[in-house]
């Protein structure tokens, strides 16, 4: 573990400690949107000449806007050329993809009404998609009026922009946050946030790794993969650097 990241570990609350505010990122933590919107992205970028398989997209953009994911098809791949309305045409494929099969976490709902503490979301998602997809799922009344979009700020993931932004617009201090994420940008963002956070496996994508060890090397305190151990989780979260698997 880096020097960075062990120092970003060390702004965590003190033991025990309840959080003023929990920030939930949305697709992969809120809903199961992830196997959905990798496979949909993934045939968009075989469509235009992208050799890549939905697995090394989920490995190297989950958790990223789409910004920042063209950024990184036009630097790898130069010889590709990315037709105009590209990134639309893939928005709206995912959008009707979603009408027909996105479903809530198990277990989301109830474990977020349950909590006693504020509550927001922070996504890469574009704010149309962030909508629609706890719209979709029945989850939009937990959490309307506090939606945060990556759209919102100058940089998206792995960096801590928006979690700060949310955090400031909440009303909270970065330390008396905790963050509920499923990639390791989000992870990496919350972090250099100052912000503890406590990750999440029990998306349809983490297959590869159901207990998460990626995200606890990235700086989650714990990972969780069923809702119903949320509630037990906050409010205790201890600040060593060895997380433990839920």
């Amino acid at each position: 573990m880096s020097e960075r990241m062990r120092a970003g570990l060390d702004l965590a609350a003190p033991a025990g400690a309840r959080p003023a505010l929990v920030i939930f990122d949305c697709d992969g933590v809120l809903v199961d949107s992830e196997p959905l919107s990798l496979a949909t992205l993934t045939a968009g970028l075989n469509r235009i000449g992208v050799d890549i398989d939905v697995e090394t997209v989920r490995r190297r953009f989950a958790g990223t806007s789409m910004t920042s994911i063209m950024e990184h098809i036009a630097r790898d791949y130069p010889a590709v050329t990315v037709p105009d309305g590209f990134v639309d045409a893939v928005k709206m494929e995912t959008l009707g993809v979603f009408d027909r099969e996105l479903q809530a976490m198990t277990g989301a709902a109830e474990a977020i009404q349950a909590l006693e503490i504020p509550t927001c979301v922070a996504s890469s998602s574009d704010p149309v998609r962030l909508r629609h997809s706890l719209t979709l799922t029945g989850l939009l009344p937990l959490f309307d009026g506090r939606l945060f979009s990556s759209a919102m700020v100058a940089r998206g993931k792995p960096f801590p922009d928006l979690f700060l932004h949310a955090a400031a617009e909440m009303g909270a201090a970065p330390e008396d946050c905790l963050v509920i994420e499923d990639s390791v940008p989000g992870v990496i963002a919350a972090r250099a946030a100052g912000m503890r956070v406590i990750g999440f496996t029990g998306g349809g994508h983490w297959g590869h790794d159901r207990d998460g060890r990626d995200l606890a090397e990235a700086g989650a305190g714990h990972v969780f993969r069923d809702y119903r151990q949320l509630g037990k989780l906050i409010g205790g979260l201890p600040t060593g650097l060895q997380p433990s698997l839920a």
